[in-house]
């Protein structure tokens, strides 16, 4: 035994190329010549060649082609086998399906096809014309992975089965993403290409305007995208399903949706929608139920006056009803060695590939055709020669020792070939009538005559052209239909309003001082609410639906929440921490109620204070007793991680929120106060760090800061469990920076808050 030494590297690199081309070539990716993965080829031939499953036969079933496929031609599993016929089969898979199939093969719901010993299948007619002209030598052959039996390379198919089926598969390192596309289009473009081979890529897609799906939809593509996506060979068509409006009986109105996506698994998508309406996402429908038969029909019930285009914004922007399909235009290119390369192909470079292979098809196919001619015009020049001399013929062949003797001796009286002196030896008795004479020498005409007519078109670049022309329209005629997919290039995006969507009542928006949140409604008792033990409610604010809350917490970010969004709970509710995305150790400060219309918020701030809305200015400090105010903009739909509007120092946090008034107090927790004016505070209107408003001694920290116009009462709330009222006056006036004067002598102070 040798040891050959070699680096694990280099083994490893080489052996991964390996795997990889062989993934590449062997299974992942469409031929751009036949559109057609390895084992669909093998699927398609095996069926015609070896079990003659044609159009005019009968059904056989799948496990037979299976294992017809697997035995000779495809050295994998029997399940990937299967499933790629089953896909062959599904008219909403395939624009124009290759295999005809009786039984369960699946369906939109998402069903999965019966187990191959359950069902049958045969090729359907358009199928013949992807195998094409097999018989004829057109395309190359290799031996099978046991070198058994042959099979074609390609298949010289009549079908530009690529961009007419479409096809996706994932490689190494690569993938591909092809959508179907219209027959009589994509022959139209070919058409055009053959005609005037300096076309655009431009001009291409104005003739082949976009995918045809076989589940019809929308396409809301714009031109001009379309036509990039096709010069590049890669973009993403948008695709919606398309919905009409529909009166029913004692007032009912009802949306219906006809067509969806391609991909999208229809019984999903049912169930997506009935759970939103559950939910009440969707107060603008009722009910939905699925009608469909051989036809997309999704009924879904209208409420009293609701707007059914709000209501279908939702399902677009929400559901799988609008969805993406991503193009990518790679296939398998043939290169000048005979081996086949991975590319990414426009448009015009998909459509040139099968131009110019069928082209060389039919030049195959006539050199093939010219050949059999030749051979049998050779017979029939020998039969030519001894109809003549029928007598002599027959005297010499009744005297021969056998078949052999009398060909030997046919060959050498008359001059004949070996294939001439066998075909007279073999001839029957009737075939030496006059009639047949005649007949032979029509036949020996005709095909001297075609012969010449196949020599002119092979010297002819330009008639080969107008053959491929000329069975590309024969093949549009016979197979071609009407497009399914509807281009709405000036599509008109309805408004997306979320407060549409959402079911309007008033709440409380409660918020406790442990950060648990929820709603209720505001006929309940906000004093019996459920609460966490040790827990007690910082706020309860009363809102509409449609209104917002605003958090502000001790790292200076504020955040905002839908009141819809608060859980609608009669027990603890949920931690903010779960809704909104905090950092690590972030608390909340305060919340503030936001208003959808804020056309009476100062009639709202004399019943409750602490409603916000642009433009309000905050005032901001810190458990240090830094602190500035804050103009505040763009405070409602923030996103979840929120917005800086406090620059912290470190080892510091925001520990007091208050309304901008004419005065402010600031207490800290071993109950010192202190009073100053608001013109001393300076006002920002971005984040910013702040100037010392309150002097705050080293082992202290500022807890609360309260704001008025002239004077007011206030209420402490102290470690000792007591509440102290305390009046404006009480605390000493000053100026910033300032330390101020107890205002308690032994207790601390929790929170101060207005009475």
């Amino acid at each position: 035994m040798s040891v050959t030494d070699s680096s694990l590297i280099k083994e490893s690199r080489d052996r991964y190329l390996t795997y990889a081309l062989s993934v590449v070539s062997g299974r992942a990716l469409p031929d751009v010549r036949d559109g057609l993965k390895p084992v669909q080829r093998r699927i398609l031939y095996a069926m015609l060649q070896n079990l003659n499953l044609k159009p005019s036969g009968s059904h056989r079933k799948s496990a037979a082609v299976v294992g017809e496929v697997l035995a000779r031609f495809h050295p994998h599993g029997d399940v990937a086998c299967y499933d790629a016929m089953v896909r062959m089969a599904q008219d909403f898979s395939l624009r124009y399906p290759l295999v005809d199939g009786q039984g369960n093969f699946g369906s939109l719901d998402g069903d999965e096809a019966a187990a191959y010993r359950y069902t049958e299948a045969k090729l359907t007619p358009l199928a013949l014309e992807v195998i094409g002209e097999i018989d004829e030598a057109t395309v190359a052959f290799r031996d099978n992975f046991d070198s058994t039996i042959s099979e074609p390379v390609v298949l010289p198919s009549r079908v530009p089965n690529l961009l007419v089926n479409g096809g996706s598969g994932i490689a190494v390192g690569m993938a591909t993403s092809i959508p179907p596309h219209n027959l009589k289009d994509v022959v139209k473009a070919l058409l055009e290409l053959s005609e005037d081979p300096e076309i655009t890529n431009g001009r291409l897609s104005t003739v082949l305007k976009g995918p045809d799906f076989p589940t019809g939809c929308l396409i809301l593509n714009t031109r001009k995208e379309i036509s990039e996506i096709y010069r590049t060979g890669r973009g993403v068509i948008r695709m919606r399903g398309e919905w009409s409006t529909e009166a029913g009986p004692r007032g009912k109105s009802y949306a219906i949706i006809s067509s969806i996506p391609y991909t999208v698994n229809k019984a999903q998508l049912v169930e997506k929608i009935a759970d939103l309406i559950i939910a009440k996402k969707i107060p603008q429908l009722s009910d939905i139920r699925d009608e469909s038969t051989t036809d997309v029909r999704i009924v879904m019930e209208l409420s009293s006056g609701a707007d059914p285009e709000v209501a279908m914004a939702y399902l677009f922007k929400n559901t799988p009803l609008e969805t993406n399909f991503a193009v990518n235009l790679t296939a398998l290119v043939p290169t000048t060695t005979g081996s086949c390369r991975p590319e990414l192909l426009s448009l015009k470079q998909c459509l040139q590939h099968f131009l110019d292979f069928r082209e060389e098809v039919t030049k195959k196919r006539l050199i093939f055709e010219r050949e059999q001619l030749l051979k049998r015009i050779h017979i029939l020049e020998g039969l030519a020669k001894i109809y003549d001399r029928l007598d002599e013929v027959i005297k010499i062949v009744r005297k021969s020792d056998g078949r052999q003797d009398a060909a030997l001796k046919l060959k050498s009286r008359f001059k004949l070939s070996d294939d001439q002196s066998y075909a007279v030896v073999d001839m029957r008795i009737y075939q030496l009538s006059k009639t047949n004479i005649e007949e032979v020498r029509k036949e020996l005409k005709d095909k001297k005559s075609r012969v010449s007519e196949i020599d002119k078109l092979l010297a002819s670049k330009k008639k080969i052209s107008e053959l491929v022309r000329k069975d590309l329209q024969e093949l549009s005629d016979k197979f071609g239909d009407k497009r399914r997919s509807k281009l709405e290039q000036d599509n008109i995006e309805i408004d997306f309003r979320a407060e549409d969507y959402v079911v309007q009542e008033d709440v409380y928006a409660i918020v406790t001082a442990d950060g648990w949140i929820k709603r209720i409604r505001q006929n309940n008792e906000v004093s019996s609410t459920r609460l966490r033990e040790g827990d007690r409610i910082l706020r309860a604010h009363p809102l509409s639906t449609l209104d917002s809350v605003v958090f502000i917490t001790n790292h200076g970010s504020l955040f905002s929440l839908k009141a819809s969004e608060f859980p609608s709970s009669s027990g603890y509710g949920v931690p903010i921490q779960k809704v909104l995305k905090f950092r690590d150790d972030e608390t909340m400060v305060e919340s503030f109620g936001v208003r959808a219309s804020a056309g009476s918020q100062g009639t709202m701030l004399e019943a409750y204070p602490h409603y916000l809305q642009d433009g309000d200015t905050l005032v901001l400090v810190t458990a240090n007793g830094v602190g500035f105010a804050l103009k505040l903009s763009e405070i409602i739909n923030l996103k979840r991680t929120g917005k800086r509007i406090m620059k912290v120092r470190e080892g510091d946090q925001l520990a007091a929120v208050c309304r901008l008034q004419d005065k402010i107090a600031m207490f800290t927790r071993h109950g010192s106060g202190l009073l100053i004016k608001s013109k001393e505070i300076p006002v920002r209107d971005s984040a910013a760090v702040g100037v010392s408003l309150m002097g705050v001694r080293d082992d202290d920290r500022l807890v609360s800061a309260v704001s008025f116009d002239s004077s007011c009462k206030m209420l402490m709330e102290l470690s000792t469990g007591r509440e102290k009222e305390l009046i404006s006056s009480d605390v000493v006036f000053g100026h910033r920076a300032l330390k101020g004067n107890k205002v308690v002598q032994r207790a601390e102070i929790i929170s101060v808050k207005r009475q």
